[in-house]
């Protein structure tokens, strides 16, 4: 294992390292086609918020399979990508609605360096080929993540059925759980637009204690 896609460190004591990850990682050398994102964004998600600092979740399903695109973290874009996929699209379209600004790009990171994991489900995609790694193994470290993150009072965005499925993973705790349609256009309009998951979360970390997310920053 090369250390540019080593585990990061806080959260390498998850037995998904030491059982499954080695054969992941020889199946991902061992392909012809490129692979997103780059094998040094591929725990982006996790190297930006280490379980102590975990407040919020949001899980994606996979990499965007557009090269130049996916980085590592859920929904986030680089910062130069233009227009933005549709699925963040809409997700800024509720943010406006809900909160009245947006960022000024697709790039996430400030969020996840506030405590929110953005987390796919499957931490790697074949360029073009969207979900074609959704049996590569990764499930087995999403459902660790979720049982670690959940051992204390943590607010859980789960968007359509394939995030609502994990929530058996999380563990029982005074958590915030908020379910609603998948961003993506196929399905925002049926539950997702007006479901205003930001100030939900914010009211809750407040109500913790905790202070809220910017999430225009």
């Amino acid at each position: 294992m090369t250390s540019e896609i080593s585990p990061p460190q806080a959260w390498a004591h998850l037995s998904f390292f030491q059982t499954d990850w080695p054969q992941i990682a020889a199946r991902l050398s061992a392909e012809e086609r490129q692979i997103l994102p780059p094998a040094e964004q591929r725990f982006a998600a996790l190297s930006f918020t280490a379980p102590a600092q975990t407040r919020v979740v949001i899980l994606g399903q996979d990499p965007y399979p557009t090269p130049g695109h996916a980085h590592g973290l859920a929904f986030s874009v680089e910062p130069d990508v233009r227009p933005l996929p549709r699925s963040l699209n809409n997700i800024f379209k509720e943010l406006q609605d809900d909160l009245g600004e947006t960022p000024a790009t697709g790039d996430l990171r400030n969020w996840a360096r506030q405590g929110v994991l953005l987390l796919n489900t499957s931490l790697s995609v074949p360029e073009g080929e969207a979900n074609a790694h959704k049996s590569l193994g990764w499930s087995k470290l999403v459902h660790q993540v979720l049982t670690e993150v959940s051992e204390t009072p943590t607010a859980f965005v789960l968007w359509g059925n394939a995030a609502q499925a994990l929530e058996k993973h999380i563990q029982p705790a005074d958590h915030l759980i908020l379910k609603s349609a998948h961003p993506s256009p196929l399905s925002a309009r049926r539950g997702f637009f007006g479901s205003r998951p930001f100030s939900k979360v914010n009211d809750w970390l407040t109500h913790m204690g905790e202070p809220p997310i910017d999430w225009i920053r």
